[in-house]
């Protein structure tokens, strides 16, 4: 999966973007934080617990202590695809407003920063430290991509949207003299 806010996850459309030095949408201003954690430190915390007595019945947070902005985010994307990054900031409000599929993502877990303290995990786990990057992840990542180009799936619908928000946020500065 590729871990951002518009046109990732499930698809490649913001990789292929920024390959083709197309505009990607970062929401808000980017400044908020977030934590990404590879799958291979969340089994590190996860396998610890398995048949752990004294953790039946607790919940845990098992995240990378990585603490990236959006805007952080995106700029290793690009790097680690060997691209520049063409981001056009827009208000998760405005995106909403035009694309409102987008709401659930943008104005709920992704509107705030989300940072987790991890010192329960590592008290029922001793040891347990998540040690890949995001940018190293990332990498590991579009490396898969690349064995296996069938999963390169560009979302033309997610595709259309965006050029939707994009028209539209132009349309709006160019009535703003911007």
């Amino acid at each position: 999966m590729i871990p951002i806010a518009i046109g990732g996850f499930r698809n490649y459309n913001t990789c292929d973007r920024i390959l083709k030095g197309e505009k990607i949408i970062i929401h808000g201003d980017g400044t908020s934080l977030w934590t990404n954690t590879h799958a291979d430190d969340f089994a590190k915390g996860f396998v610890g617990l398995i048949g752990l007595t004294q953790a039946i019945g607790h919940s845990f947070h098992i995240t990378s202590d990585e603490v990236l902005s959006w805007n952080m985010i995106y700029k290793i994307l690009a790097d680690s695809l060997g691209c520049e990054l063409n981001a056009v900031h827009i208000a998760s409000d405005f995106i909403c407003s035009v694309e409102p599929e987008f709401t659930g993502t943008l104005l709920a877990d992704k509107a705030e920063s989300v940072i987790f303290d991890n010192s329960k995990i590592k008290t029922f786990v001793p040891g347990y430290q998540a040690t890949i990057s995001f940018a190293e992840g990332i990498s590991r990542t579009l490396r898969w991509f690349d064995e296996h180009p069938e999963k390169k799936i560009i979302d033309s619908q997610v595709n259309a949207r965006i050029e939707n928000i994009l028209k539209a946020y132009g349309s709006l500065q160019s009535l703003h003299g911007q």
